[in-house]
């Protein structure tokens, strides 16, 4: 069975937009904030660090099966349906198992808790790689769509986190609307927020507005355009095993290395700055979050030019351009941490997502064979999603140990890791990855004749 992408059909690229949309709501809607609420219900220091790793144990199983199913077994859009309703229902668990105890305090037991939160990443970490693969198989001119598409993604993430900033403040410590100006009513909301067990009740929300998205996209999921799967027998059979041989390619095993060397950077980013930010630079706390979504607001116009810039510089620069980002993030936090630098140099993250790791999905489609593509993206996501993140928990943990004393941690010491790690990761990129021109073009010959040679679904 073959499969060529259909003309674009009425409504093909609106339905893709939210797909991307709702894909990174559910996301967005709880990853901020869980770092804050999940501690909270009580739990122990290990609890807490399994459930957070859960996410990490998702891109694990999702090279290993979940993708297969999706390259070799069930249609995309069909599993991404059946993943959202089950990761869906696990969230919706997640906002009605904690319980207010006699002192009015919400706790929750640790097993049932975390049983539904490695449920639901075992489910929806997988649908990231799937929902690209979809945009992908149905996009023309994937390097120059993708982008603007993507984008929407961005766009779910801020509208997911967004309204938390209102259903977090304390309505009852703010003056009845038309009392006082709007100005003055509008700075009271928002400078008077919740505390203590008001905010962990308030926060549970993010669970049951996630778990409300991811319920939409399952029922969005089967309106998508068809993405079959392409059966293959004997030593293709393993879709995630193929794709990994392509690691013997020289180019291939350097972008591998430094997509986890990025991963890992790009997770301290989230690791240190809320608190640098507020401690170091003096944001106050109810405006930390809308300062680093400037990282994101700058996203959505970068992926907008994404294809512009590929086209124009190629994959090597554009890559070493994104992981040079970073350098240059950390290089002012921990050189020049005054307040207009260190807000600023925030809008430096559209570059390092887009022109990284944005451009890394691209590239897997470009280069990968078509019938493996979403397990070579799950191939990827194990480093993005995973084992990067894990690893930088891990190092920036001790790291904090090494360099806090007095009650202070010195942020410019552990700054300066990241910004090397960035440096290492973006000379790697330059002097070793070096992908074939014609690689591309072979490929493509490669599958039309197999097309050729099988009959058409």
């Amino acid at each position: 069975m073959s499969y060529a992408a259909p003309p674009p059909a009425p409504g093909l690229k609106l339905k893709l937009c939210l797909m991307m949309f709702l894909q990174l709501f559910i996301w967005g809607a709880w990853f901020e904030l869980g770092f804050d609420y999940i501690p909270s219900l009580g739990f122990e220091k290990w609890q807490n660090a399994m459930i957070f790793g859960a996410f990490n144990v998702g891109a694990l199983v999702a090279l290993f099966f979940s993708t297969q199913f999706a390259d070799r077994t069930f249609a995309a859009e069909k599993f991404l349906g059946f993943s959202h309703l089950i990761g869906g229902l696990a969230l919706l668990g997640l906002f009605l198992l904690p319980q207010a105890g006699p002192d009015g305090k919400l706790s929750t037991p640790f097993w049932p808790f975390f049983g539904l939160m490695l449920l639901h990443s075992v489910f929806y970490v997988p649908t990231v790689s799937i929902a690209n693969s979809i945009a992908f198989a149905h996009l023309r001119d994937p390097a120059r769509e993708f982008g603007p598409v993507r984008a929407w993604g961005t766009i779910g993430w801020i509208a997911a986190s967004w309204p938390f900033i209102f259903i977090l403040v304390d309505w009852s410590r703010v003056p009845a609307f038309g009392e006082v100006g709007f100005v003055d009513w509008i700075g009271t909301a928002l400078g008077t927020a919740k505390e203590g067990v008001a905010k962990t009740e308030a926060q549970r929300y993010i669970f049951l507005v996630a778990g409300a998205a991811a319920l939409l996209l399952a029922v969005v999921s089967p309106t998508l355009p068809h993405t079959p799967p392409r059966p293959a027998t004997g030593e293709d059979s393993l879709a995630w095993l193929k794709a990994a041989r392509l690691l013997r390619h020289p180019f291939v095993a350097v972008l591998f290395l430094v997509t986890f060397i990025d991963a890992a950077v790009h997770q301290s980013f989230f690791y240190w700055t809320a608190s640098f930010l507020n401690t170091d630079v003096g944001i106050a706390s109810n405006w930390v979050t809308p300062v680093m979504k400037i990282g994101q607001l700058a996203e959505i116009v970068t992926m907008l030019f994404l294809g512009y810039v590929l086209k124009s510089l190629g994959w090597r620069m554009t890559m070493t351009i994104g992981v040079l980002g970073h350098a240059a993030r950390f290089a002012v936090f921990a050189y020049y941490p005054e307040q207009v630098p260190a807000v600023l140099i925030n809008v430096v993250h559209g570059i390092c997502y887009a022109f990284f790791f944005a451009t890394v999905y691209i590239f897997v489609d470009a280069y990968f064979p078509k019938d493996v593509r979403s397990s070579a993206q799950g191939l990827f996501n194990v480093l993005i999603l995973g084992v990067g993140p894990f690893v930088a928990n891990v190092i920036c943990g001790e790291l904090r140990e090494q360099y806090t004393a007095g009650g202070k941690l010195n942020y410019p010491a552990v700054f300066q890791y990241s910004m090397f790690a960035s440096l290492v990761g973006a000379a790697l990129l330059l002097l070793f990855f070096h992908p074939p021109r014609d690689a591309v073009s072979d490929r493509a010959a490669a599958e039309a004749e197999e097309g050729a040679a099988t009959p058409a679904a």
